[in-house]
């Protein structure tokens, strides 16, 4: 008679856990490189965007090449946010030095973000300040600069950054506060918009207050002198 066969054993709780877990993070660390490949060609949303589409919260934004964006806009945002965005390679290191001493030295730090480093938490992220997300955006802004142009860098970061709440990218932006296409903002109005940035809730480039105010007329006179602040984003061959 032939002997019956034995049954397999069970393979070890830990053993699945581990193959669970490797699993997760090669998804997890795989994600970000094909999304960042897709959105080379494919206009994308944002995670906060995503969040108030899936909690049924208002989403305008309409998206436009960087071509229709007025170069004083450009300027402005640049200098505003990012002075060497020409000439890093996504991480601003000696910014990001500096603040770690500050740190280090019980001072309490500033923000050292790149334009590509917000744009890395604007696709990937969340919004709440903390240490985990800062170290996070490192990698991924890396990631996006070495995957993405200067140029479509920067067009992205203007399409889905946040200039109220619902009101997402610079075309949305420009028509809400001011009633016309991103392509004619004249100096001044870029500059409002660009100072509203890192606090687009408080501050309405529609009617801005004192302290705002002061602060884009500091944008807009160094926005004048920047030079070749954006000699990195070639015009596209026709």
């Amino acid at each position: 008679m032939k002997k019956a066969r034995s049954k397999e054993k069970p393979e070890p709780l830990k053993r699945r856990i581990r193959r669970w877990v490797l699993r997760t993070l090669g998804v997890l660390v795989a994600l970000p490189v094909v999304l960042t490949l897709l959105y080379s060609v494919v206009p994308p949303y944002s995670s906060l965007m995503l969040f108030r589409v899936v909690t049924g919260q208002p989403v305008w934004r309409e998206w436009v090449p960087l071509e229709e964006i007025s170069i004083n806009l450009q300027s402005s945002v640049v200098v505003s946010e990012d002075a060497t965005f020409c000439t890093h390679g996504g991480v601003d290191w000696p910014a990001v030095r500096g603040q770690a001493w500050k740190l280090f030295e019980g001072k309490r730090p500033r923000g050292a973000s790149t334009i590509t480093m917000q744009l890395a938490k604007n696709l990937f992220l969340w919004n709440d300040r903390d240490y985990l997300r800062k170290v996070l955006e490192v990698p991924l802004a890396m990631l996006i600069d070495t995957v993405l142009s200067k140029r479509r860098v920067l067009e992205i970061y203007l399409n889905v950054a946040e200039w109220g709440p619902g009101i997402f990218g610079v075309e949305a932006a420009s028509r809400t506060f001011f009633g016309k296409s991103a392509a004619k903002l004249s100096a001044t109005q870029a500059s409002l918009l660009a100072t509203a940035l890192p606090n687009p809730i408080a501050r309405n480039p529609a009617k801005p207050s004192s302290g705002h105010r002061r602060l884009a007329g500091i944008n807009r006179s160094r926005a004048q002198v920047a030079g070749e602040v954006l000699n990195c984003i070639s015009a596209p061959e026709r």
